[in-house]
Parts: C-alpha cells; structure tokens; sequence
C-alpha cells in the first residue's frame, strides 16, 4: 500500500479501466448512494468533452461504495504498520497527548487535514495506535470515496479500517463501539494555500458535530503540525473544479501547487515532498452531553460548538508553530549524519 494518498487524476486511467469492466450493481444495502450522472446540468465544452470519463468513473465509485465496508483485518493492519516504518524514517513524527485517548469506543478523533494530495497526516497517527493498542483494537477513519474505486487499494483500505465518508458509515462504526477518525476540513482544508498552512479551517463544516451529539458520543481534538509544510499549495482551485464537471464527483478543487522538479503543477502531478517535523498532539476529550440529541440540528449549538473546537485545535496549532516555526528545518536537523550516528549507537547500547 503506498504511504501517500493518491490523488483524483492520478487515479482517473486506472478507475476508468476498472468502469469499463465493473460488475453488475449490488443490491442496494446500508452505504446505498445513487449515481448524480443522471441530473440535468448546463454543460461546458470542457465537461461535455470529459463527460464519459466521469460517467465511468462516478458508476465504478458507486459500485464500490456500496459494497461492504466493514471488512477490518488485524492481519491487514499488521502488514500496514510493516510498511509505515518507511514512513516514520522520513518524517520522525511525534504523538503527545495519546493518554488522552479514552480507554474504549465509540469516540470521535478529529484532526486538521494537511499536505495536499500526497497526505500524510494520518498515518504517524494509526502507526502509534497499532503500537499501543495493537492491530486488533477496532478504529475506522473516514475516507475518500473514490479511492475505493482502486483496484486492490479499495480493498486494503477496507481491511485496515477505512470506510467511505458519510454519516451513515460514521454512525454505523460509533454504534459498534469503535473510535473514529474524522477530517472535517477534507478537500477544502488539505489544498489550503501555503500561507495559510498554520491556520485550522473546517470550511464551516458542522457534521461531525451533528454526528456527536445525535450519538452522544465525546470528542478528541487532533492538533497536526509540519505536514503541510512539505507541499506548496498556491490555490484550491475551486472555480477550475467547478468550470470543469469535476463536483459531480464531490471533487470541490482543482489545486495548483510548486512542485518538485516540475514547478506549478496541478496537485496530481507526483512530486517530492520535502521531510518535514511532523508533531501530532491529541487534546482532552470534549464532552457536549449537556445538549441533548435534538440539538445536532440547531444551528446555533452547532455554530457555538464548531468555534469551540476550531478555537481549542487553533490555541495548539499556535502553540506548536512557536515551538517549531520550521518543520522542514528541524527535520533536516535530525537527517543530519552525525546525529543519525549518534541516534543509532544510542539505541543499539540501550538495547544491549
């Protein structure tokens, strides 16, 4: 499984070729979503001309959401943490605050999301929970749809615990008892220029929020700092993805970023991330259970709510930036030879 998130061009070739051979649609089952190719829209040249490969691609995302995804496999998310020591050498992340965690489930773990397409920031995260907890403890994340449209990468990603996003999925995992992980920003917060790369933006998105109170569950606010340090993001790129069709696929981007060795490149250009200080702090649960579950549809709770928790990850995200105000820098510090020597000769006496 690659340690980077793949991205929506990238993946366009290889879901088109899966479309064109997809199987009978399933009968219809708990993550049931109908396809939006049928909606009536004023179309473009540009989205006339690419209209067929999003029809293809938005029926080979259908079918694969709609098969069953509550699939997790310790022998899957074992084999995932063999490969996240590639990870861990290039970005030395730091978790704090993993006490903070309750004991049990269901509880919801919510993060900033950062690095444009080529994320990272989750994985520090799921490599110190499988050391601490093991690969059996249950913990799902919500996920992109159409990465799931990926030959053989959908259904790794079913095994290790990753699921479709949608509150339908979410409540499912909570009602099992088991802590889910949620990035509420998504698209709009992980393609956030460059200079705002410090800043905790949902976009306003209150869901989770809504998703917690109606399953009274707590919430634990998960503070990253140095991912998006590693890819220059210019600009979202909304106007592009909206110009082009690409929303139907609930794609809301078009990102532009600086790339390494190819310059501005839209973000689904590969490119070299560079090693970045990763530090992930997790906060004390936040408790609502003095609302009661009516209020997930109260506006004004949700709203008081969101600046809470946007205000107390902020407060961290602050907090983290004083104490490393250049990840990048700090990261080239620790690959420094003679550090890496003196780390390595320190671990070998330890462990003699």
């Amino acid at each position: 499984m690659p340690l980077r998130t793949v991205s929506v061009a990238s993946l366009s070739k290889q879901v088109y070729r899966a479309a064109a051979v997809r199987p009978t649609p399933r009968p219809a089952s708990r993550n049931r979503r109908t396809s939006r190719a049928g909606r009536p829209r004023s179309r473009n040249g540009i989205q006339r001309a690419i209209d067929p490969l999003l029809t293809s691609l938005e029926g080979a995302v259908t079918d694969a959401i709609n098969l069953d995804v509550f699939c997790r496999k310790a022998s899957t998310v074992a084999y995932i943490r063999k490969l996240l020591v590639a990870f861990e050498a290039y970005y030395n992340p730091e978790i704090r605050g993993f006490h903070h965690l309750p004991k049990h489930g269901p509880f919801l773990i919510v993060g900033n999301h950062s690095g444009g397409a080529e994320s990272v920031d989750y994985w520090g995260f799921l490599a110190h929970w499988i050391d601490h907890r093991g690969p059996e403890a249950p913990l799902y994340s919500l996920t992109y749809d159409l990465l799931f449209a990926v030959p053989k990468l959908g259904t790794m990603l079913r095994e290790c615990g990753f699921v479709p996003a949608s509150h339908e999925n979410a409540s499912h995992a909570l009602q099992l008892g088991a802590p889910v992980a949620v990035f509420p920003g998504g698209d709009y917060e992980v393609f956030r220029p460059w200079r705002d790369r410090t800043r905790i933006d949902f976009g306003g998105r209150t869901g989770f929020i809504s998703l917690a109170l109606r399953e009274r569950v707590p919430i634990v606010p998960m503070t990253i700092h140095g991912t998006h340090e590693s890819t220059f993001v210019l600009t979202r790129g909304r106007r592009i993805a909206h110009w082009s069709g690409l929303d139907r696929m609930r794609v809301k981007v078009f990102p532009l970023i600086f790339s390494i060795p190819f310059g501005i490149t839209p973000a689904f250009v590969p490119t070299l991330q560079m090693p970045s200080k990763i530090t992930i702090e997790i906060g004390k649960p936040i408790r609502w259970m003095h609302h009661p579950a009516s209020d997930a549809d109260d506006e004004e709770v949700l709203r008081t709510c969101y600046e809470e928790i946007t205000a107390t990850m902020q407060a961290t995200m602050d907090r983290l930036v004083a104490e490393r105000p250049w990840p990048i820098l700090t990261r080239l510090g620790e690959l420094r030879p003679d550090r890496l020597v003196m780390r390595s000769v320190s671990r070998w006496w330890g462990g003699k």
